[in-house]
């Protein structure tokens, strides 16, 4: 470096230019100055520009790196969630405790866990999209078609005739509103009147009864006003129920008048539907 002869000349160029707005390598190269101390002799007392100086983002993701640490992220995940350099991390937190490395078992159940949860998520999108097919796959019923369906319906969830108890009328109870609706239409492509029907709720004492009339009475399209006395089911401590929440509305059971010959052309219909699968395995075995 050239000596200096006139130091208070040298300065005085030297703060000109920091309060131009230069940094001090700038002003090393235009003073041709290499001393790192004289350079600092020469601008002491004046304070750097604002665009040398550090980024206040800097310090904030400092700060954050050092909560995340905190929490016990390791160097790997505050890089990844910071997008600054490792190196940085580890110079922002070094004088931190290091995380506790978590209990092997506990990853693996949680690895496990996870697993699981995508499984069952696959398999309720599978379940859904078989449902929707078929779904779309049935279509319109003919009355044909939706008459044989009433009578299995029927022959499972209604009362049967019996040779030591003669019941030739149609009684139906059931839990399922989808159920209920479609025995309705089934009762409707038979011709019968609702002023035929008598309906009546059953439900746990424990639920909401009011509710619950009124439910199945606006699905049949009635007035409450016009349902049976409810059945009240008593609770019983030392069963453990399921049907608790709250779309339990317990079960609606409905009465037809005047049906004796209509439950005889239900019961000969699923005789009907008997013989016919019995025909047709007989004709499989030959």
């Amino acid at each position: 470096m050239t000596e200096i002869t006139d130091f208070a000349s040298l300065r005085h160029r030297a703060i000109t230019l920091r309060r131009a707005g230069l940094s001090l390598r700038q002003i090393a190269d235009a003073l041709q100055v290499r001393s790192k101390d004289l350079l600092q002799r020469l601008v002491e007392g004046e304070p750097a520009p604002e665009w040398t100086k550090r980024p206040r983002a800097k310090d904030d993701l400092r700060e954050r790196a050092r909560e995340l640490r905190l929490k016990g992220w390791t160097y790997n995940q505050i890089q990844a969630e910071l997008g600054c350099s490792k190196s940085s991390v580890s110079l922002w937190v070094r004088d931190l405790p290091k995380p506790e490395r978590p209990d092997p078992s506990e990853q693996a159940k949680l690895a496990a866990r996870k697993r699981w949860e995508h499984e069952l998520a696959v398999r309720d999108e599978e379940r859904r999209r078989t449902k929707a097919v078929w779904t779309a796959e049935v279509g319109s019923l003919s009355d044909r078609e939706a008459f044989l369906a009433g009578v299995v319906l029927y022959w499972a969830e209604g009362t049967k005739d019996k040779a030591y108890s003669r019941r030739e009328r149609l009684a139906f109870i059931n839990s399922d509103p989808n159920v209920i609706a479609f025995y309705l239409h089934w009762l409707d492509l038979q011709g019968v009147e609702r002023e035929r029907l008598r309906l009546r709720v059953s439900i746990h004492e424990s639920a909401d009864v009011a509710e619950a009339e009124a439910f199945w009475a606006d699905l049949v399209g009635m007035e409450a006003s016009t349902l049976q006395k409810t059945t009240i089911k008593k609770h019983n401590p030392r069963t453990v129920r399921k049907n608790t929440s709250e779309a339990y509305r317990g079960c609606l059971a409905i009465y037809v008048l005047k049906s004796a010959e209509l439950y005889r052309r239900m019961e000969g219909a699923w005789y009907g539907i008997v013989l016919s699968a019995r025909e047709a395995d007989q004709q499989n075995r030959t």
